[in-house]
């Protein structure tokens, strides 16, 4: 499976909402505008194990749900997934607004919407999450602190306590484990491949039966439990 080939994708998206013809309206608004469906839900704890399967670009989220978690305490939950989602609301009352206040949602969208509201709102504010996905990893390598711009990063691997990190131009060895060098990632282009590596997304050359290609042509990797969440993440870059 070879992703020489740079098409533009269509953004898929998960809804969560409560109120079956609400739903579906966004829903038919969504397809209109040229977006994808993916998945819906009416209560968070559903919604969060097809998401985590589904792994859509964006979910739009309302905060009044079925069952005894809202859409605040799923917003958490997608927080540590670091899921991009944005609100879409009609609850604005104070309370509300502090709660979601400790949550990290890319857009807010109030109801009631227009359909070329919704596009615009989610065309933005994809755009400006996308754009401040370049973030820099601060790493200390023999007794040196360096600045890396994620996007140079090819892939992490795990050396006992320590991790390598490969770049573009560079190995680095720092004294952290991979699990913990994952974590300080501001990306979600990075995946654990197999239980010692991670790889950036965007460096994919190639996925094979078990084993990933690089545009450095490194060969990578590949745990059977993972592969099919590597090719649908893929596919939404």
């Amino acid at each position: 499976m070879n992703f020489h080939a740079k098409k533009v994708k269509q953004l898929t998206i998960y809804i969560v909402e409560d109120e079956p013809l609400i739903a579906a309206t966004i829903e038919t608004a969504l397809l209109k505008q040229g977006f994808k469906v993916v998945g819906e839900s009416d209560e968070a704890i559903s919604a969060l194990n097809e998401i985590m399967v589904l792994r859509p670009n964006l979910v739009l989220l309302d905060i009044q749900l079925e069952g005894s978690k809202d859409g605040v305490d799923l917003a958490l939950d997608l927080d540590e997934l670091r899921q991009p989602y944005i609100y879409l609301t009609s609850q604005t009352d104070s309370q509300t607004i502090e709660r979601i206040k400790g949550t990290k949602p890319i857009g807010y969208i109030a109801k009631p919407f227009t359909e070329t509201g919704l596009r615009s709102n989610i065309d933005i504010s994809w755009h400006n999450y996308k754009t401040s996905e370049q973030h820099y990893l601060t790493i200390k390598d023999k007794g040196r602190l360096h600045q890396i711009n994620q996007e140079t990063i090819y892939y992490l691997k795990a050396y006992d306590n320590y991790c390598y990190v490969v770049t573009k131009t560079k190995t680095y060895l720092v004294p952290h484990t991979l699990k913990h060098t994952l974590q300080q990632l501001g990306s979600t282009n990075f995946l654990r491949t197999h239980r010692s590596y991670v790889v950036n997304l965007k460096h994919i050359l190639s996925v094979g039966k078990n084993n990933i290609v690089l545009k450095n042509n490194d060969n990578i990797p590949l745990s059977a439990s993972q592969k099919n969440l590597v090719v649908s993440k893929l596919k939404g870059i």
